[in-house]
C-alpha cells in the first residue's frame, strides 16, 4: 500500500471515530456541559470586570518649537506613567481599545534665562484627566517632575564620515560611495565646537558585495551637541573588473635640439584592470609614458627600465611589456634641425 493511500486511511478513520463520538448519547452530554460551562465563565467575567482595579498606564511626551541652534543635555522622558483605578470594564478599555494623546510640551512658552525648564506633574495632570473618564481616579503621576535642560549652541559645519568595513566578492571592487548630506550641521558650545572636526556613522559591515547597496545609517550622538540632520543616506556602488589592454608611445623630454630618441620598440603594450563603467572611456591618451635626456645618459647600457609617469585613477595591477626597451640616441644634422 502506497503512503499516500495509507494516510487517506489513516484520515477517514479519525473522521469515522470524531463522527460516531458526535452522535452517541455521551457526546451529547458533555457538549451541554461544555455549552453551560461557557455560560457560567462568561458571566463570572462581568461579574469580576465591575470589581475595580488599578492600572498603569503610559502617555507619550513631546516637545515642539524647539529652534536649531538649542541643544539638548537633558531631555523630558519620553513617556508620563499614570496610576489609575476604576472598574475592570473601563481600564480593559484603556489597556486594550484606547490610545492616549500626547502631552506636548511647547518650548517657547516655557523657555528661560536660566536654560532649565523644571516641569511639575500638576501642569500636565488636568490634560491627563481630560482623556480619562470621569469615574477614573487618578493615583500616582511618575516622573512626579523631571527637568529640561538645555544651552544656546553655535553652529559649525563638519563633513561625514562613513565607518565601515565592506568585502565585495571576486572580480568586484567599490566604484563609489555616495553620502547624503556629505556634511552636517552641529550645534554646540564653543568649547566643544573647537574639538570637533567630523560626523561619524555607527560602524556597520557588508560581506560578499555584488550590487548597490542604499542604506540609511544614524550618527553617533556627542553629549552636548546636536546634528542637522542626525542621519545619513549610504549609496555604496559596486563595479566588476575586467582587463584592457593599450599601446602607448614613449615620448623623449628635455632633448637638446641636435639629439633625437629612437627606441625600440617605439611603444609598449600596457595590461591592466578596469571596472567596465570606465572600460570604453580608458584610452591610450591617459597614460604617459616619458624619458628624459639626463635618464639617458646616466644609464650605464642601452636598455632603459619604462617608467610609467601618468595613469588614470580608475585603473590597477598594471603591467608593462616590455619592461625594457633599446635606444640610442642620434645626433642630427644642422640641416634636419633647421
Amino acid at each position: 500500500m502506497s503512503a499516500k493511500r495509507e494516510i487517506k486511511v489513516l484520515v477517514q478513520r479519525t473522521l469515522r471515530t470524531v463522527r460516531n463520538f458526535l452522535l452517541s448519547p455521551k457526546s451529547r452530554e458533555f457538549l451541554i456541559f461544555l455549552f453551560f460551562l461557557v455560560i457560567a465563565f462568561f458571566f463570572w467575567t462581568l461579574q469580576k470586570l465591575n470589581d475595580t482595579y488599578e492600572a498603569d498606564l503610559a502617555i507619550p511626551v513631546r516637545l515642539k518649537n524647539v529652534p536649531p541652534n538649542v541643544v539638548m543635555t537633558m531631555l523630558p522622558p519620553e513617556k508620563i506613567h499614570v496610576q489609575v483605578k476604576d472598574r475592570g470594564t473601563v481600564l480593559f478599555n484603556y489597556l486594550l481599545g484606547r490610545s492616549f494623546y500626547p502631552i506636548t510640551l511647547d518650548f517657547e512658552e516655557l523657555k528661560n534665562e536660566k536654560n532649565i525648564i523644571h516641569i511639575d506633574a500638576s501642569a500636565y495632570q488636568k490634560d491627563i484627566a481630560a482623556q480619562l473618564m470621569t469615574t477614573t481616579q487618578i493615583n500616582v503621576i511618575k516622573p512626579s517632575s523631571f527637568n529640561i535642560v538645555y544651552t544656546q549652541g553655535k553652529a559649525k559645519k563638519i563633513p561625514v564620515v562613513v565607518q565601515s568595513h565592506i568585502e565585495t566578492e571576486k572580480q568586484y571592487y567599490i566604484s563609489d560611495t555616495q553620502v547624503k548630506p556629505d556634511s552636517i550641521l552641529v550645534y554646540a558650545p564653543q568649547e566643544i565646537l573647537d574639538t570637533l572636526t567630523a560626523a561619524y556613522t555607527n560602524s556597520f559591515t557588508c560581506t560578499q558585495m555584488s550590487d548597490t547597496i542604499r542604506r540609511t545609517e544614524q550618527l553617533i550622538a556627542v553629549r552636548g551637541t546636536k546634528f542637522v540632520p542626525d542621519k545619513v543616506d549610504l549609496q555604496i556602488c559596486t563595479d566588476m573588473y575586467t582587463e584592457k589592454k593599450v599601446d602607448v608611445p614613449i615620448r623623449a623630454v628635455n632633448f637638446p635640439p641636435d639629439k633625437m630618441l629612437k627606441t625600440f620598440p617605439s611603444k609598449v603594450s600596457l595590461t591592466f584592470q578596469v571596472g567596465l563603467t570606465h572600460f570604453k572611456n580608458i584610452t591610450e591618451k591617459d597614460f604617459l609614458i616619458t624619458v628624459t635626456y639626463d635618464e639617458l645618459l646616466k644609464c650605464d647600457s642601452d636598455k632603459y627600465q619604462v617608467k610609467l609617469k601618468t595613469a588614470p585613477q580608475d585603473v590597477n595591477y598594471i603591467r608593462i611589456d616590455p619592461p625594457e626597451v633599446d635606444f640610442i640616441i642620434e645626433q642630427l644634422n644642422t640641416d634636419d634641425i633647421q
